[in-house]
């Protein structure tokens, strides 16, 4: 680990908790190593679940981290899957819960109840689950992602948990495991054989939007770059528009992206481009403009509660920026492949004029594929 990145770290975090199951696995003996004056003992600490966290807790929370064994399953159907939205068949493998960047829209704000920054340490065990699940879907190609509840590359140099996961790729050929990230912490990555079977995936959003609302992460100009150098070592790479979100110069912030993604990557190097409306429980909204401005964008625009009962623009809203961007893409180039993300089929139709397994090029990723009964993992 560079001098750089050490220091990140090092000032991201106050404490770091290790439970006593996971005293001797890797990611422990890691941070151990690293971080000596920062290990607490984990009875002193309160206790792992809390009732409701203040946005004082929740603050807090980002810098203590707690090693710990998960009990559940590690593997699981996108959550758009089960609601009201046209799904792209994503599933999501939970390595840890809570991330040290601090995005205002962050859904993790109405989710979490734990005072730490939980990094799960039986990584072994997510692995094998992952390998269970791709041999009992040999013969579907299954995108997986890391990134739902923590930032897939956030603290990666510390537990270096992809390494770990492309071992199940080597005989697993179905498996595209997708890195969600709004870092630029790749470095690590560059000499990993990935198999051709990784792809990195960045959040990104307009300049205006990052500097207002996305606290604490790498610049757009630093994704950016970062996404160049794993696409110079053969990794596959996506950008994740998502939250697209209103605010008074919207049209020509997204219509600059837009230009910048253009101008840097050409369409067969990029195999999708999704989009998403910014969302979020009902009770977050008050969470929001206690930890963040009032006239943050994302405490500016007028929301409704939609069917899914959350939190959303206007439809007609919401397909007029949808139709912004992609259009834009298109501008440069008809093989631009942009879906949307956690949108039903009313938006999609609205937006494209037809289902999304009849818009050419994004068909194959909502053909509907088999259920996954993790009982059974």
């Amino acid at each position: 680990m560079n001098k750089e990145l050490f220091k990140h770290y090092n000032e991201a975090f106050e404490s770091i908790y290790i439970h006593p199951e996971s005293m001797d696995s890797k990611v422990a003996i890691n941070l151990r190593s690293l971080f000596p004056k920062k290990i607490k003992d984990f009875d002193s600490r309160k206790k792992i679940r809390a009732q409701t966290l203040s946005p004082e807790d929740f603050d807090q929370s980002k810098k203590e981290i707690l090693v710990m064994p998960y009990k559940g399953k590690f593997f699981k159907q996108c959550p758009g899957g089960n609601q009201n939205s046209a799904c792209c068949n994503y599933f999501v493998l939970n390595l840890g819960s809570q991330c040290h960047f601090n995005c205002s829209y962050c859904y993790l704000q109405s989710f979490l109840n734990s005072p730490f920054m939980v990094i799960y340490s039986n990584i072994d065990e997510a692995r094998f689950e992952l390998s269970k699940v791709a041999k009992s879907m040999k013969d579907h190609r299954i995108r997986v992602g890391t990134g739902e509840t923590i930032d897939s590359l956030g603290l990666d140099p510390l537990t270096n948990y992809t390494s770990e996961l492309v071992k199940a790729l080597k005989d697993n050929s179905n498996i595209q495991l997708e890195l969600k990230t709004k870092s630029n912490f790749v470095d690590h990555l560059l000499d990993m054989n990935h198999y051709n079977q990784v792809t990195v995936s960045w959040s990104v959003n307009p300049e205006e939007v990052v500097e207002s609302e996305e606290h604490e992460t790498a610049t757009l100009d630093q994704r950016l770059e970062a996404a160049r150098k794993v696409l110079d070592k053969n990794f596959s790479v996506a950008f994740h528009i998502d939250p697209v979100i209103w605010h008074p110069d919207w049209e020509k912030n997204y219509k600059r992206l837009v230009k910048r993604i253009c101008s840097s990557f050409k369409p067969n190097e990029v195999p999708y481009v999704s989009l998403g409306a910014l969302r979020f429980q009902t009770e977050q909204a008050q969470i929001m403009k206690e930890r963040f401005s009032r006239t943050s964008f994302v405490n500016s625009g007028e929301m409704f509660v939609s069917k899914d009962k959350k939190l959303r623009y206007d439809s007609r809203l919401r397909s007029k920026m949808f139709k912004t961007i992609i259009d834009e893409f298109k501008s440069y180039s008809r093989s631009w492949r942009v879906f949307l993300c956690m949108e039903s089929p009313e938006t999609w139709l609205q937006t494209y004029g037809d289902s999304p397994r009849r818009v050419e090029g994004l068909d194959e990723l909502f053909v509907p594929k088999p259920l996954v009964n993790t009982e059974t993992l």
